[in-house]
């Protein structure tokens, strides 16, 4: 008896260009469901870029990305119906007057067709997702007067609040402190384990998530490595994908790499 494994994420040979720059370079990756996986590179590495071309808004000059056997590029609207997307925070409007049910709402409301009309059920699944990142509380207060950890937190459910199979982070423990950092991880990890949400996110550090990744991914134009982080969170790879400057020490059976980057 033949045993298949359903796939959450297939890249052959990607390749992107943007403004005349080769930022990804025959990318190939494939990603079991569900999988809590990671991707560490140096800045200008392309991971944002990963993300947008698994979600259909950057377009490849080469290549293909199927989510759950859906091709991306040929088929756009019918793959995000399996994504929620948590973009860097810093690229977020912090400071528009909305409140925290409505940033919730626009992960709903954006999918819909024009008249992009708020239902009674609308309100009551950003309530549930609110109450999952544990924020129904703040509902009605304003999105801008939150803590950093309380907005990432937020954005996590207008991601959420759409169902999704696969959650894409980028970089969701930037300036954000240990304890939301915390919370955020294990939240993570109860999605897959308990939801069967597959989870891919960019981060310069790992160490909070590290216990739960199932596969981790060093990027720098190419991937250098794929594999669990205690294989591949080796001084060796480190040099390859952030140079000379780097090492890894090892504390607790947790890895450390020591490295210039703030933006992996």
């Amino acid at each position: 008896m033949t045993i298949t494994i359903q796939k959450s994420l297939e890249i052959e040979n990607l390749s992107v260009v943007l403004g005349h720059r080769l930022i990804l370079d025959k990318v190939s990756l494939s990603l079991p469901h569900p999988v809590f996986a990671a991707i560490m590179g140096p800045n200008g590495a392309g991971k944002t870029t990963l993300l947008k071309t698994i979600l259909g808004t950057i377009r490849p000059i080469s290549g293909k990305v199927y989510l759950f056997g859906k091709e991306v590029l040929n088929n756009p609207s019918e793959a995000r119906k399996f994504v929620g997307y948590v973009p860097q925070r810093d690229k977020i409007v912090r400071y528009v007057p909305l409140k925290v049910i409505d940033v919730v709402l626009m992960g709903l409301v954006s999918r819909k067709e024009i008249p992009r009309i708020v239902t009674s059920n609308d309100v009551r699944l950003s309530l549930e997702a609110l109450e999952y990142v544990g924020m129904s509380n703040y509902a009605s207060e304003l999105f801008s007067n939150l803590s950093g950890g309380q907005q990432q937190r937020v954005l996590i459910a207008r991601a959420l609040v759409s169902k999704p199979k696969i959650l894409l982070l980028d970089e969701p423990f930037n300036a954000v402190d240990a304890n939301a950092q915390t919370f955020i991880a294990e939240l993570l990890n109860k999605l897959k384990t308990e939801s069967n949400v597959s989870i891919l996110l960019v981060s310069h550090d790992i160490n909070t998530v590290v216990e739960y990744i199932d596969i981790l991914m060093f990027l720098n134009k190419k991937i250098i490595a794929v594999g669990k982080p205690h294989e591949i969170f080796r001084d060796d790879i480190l040099r390859l994908v952030y140079g000379k400057g780097v090492r890894v020490i090892t504390e607790k059976g947790r890895c450390y790499a020591l490295t210039g980057d703030t933006h992996g």
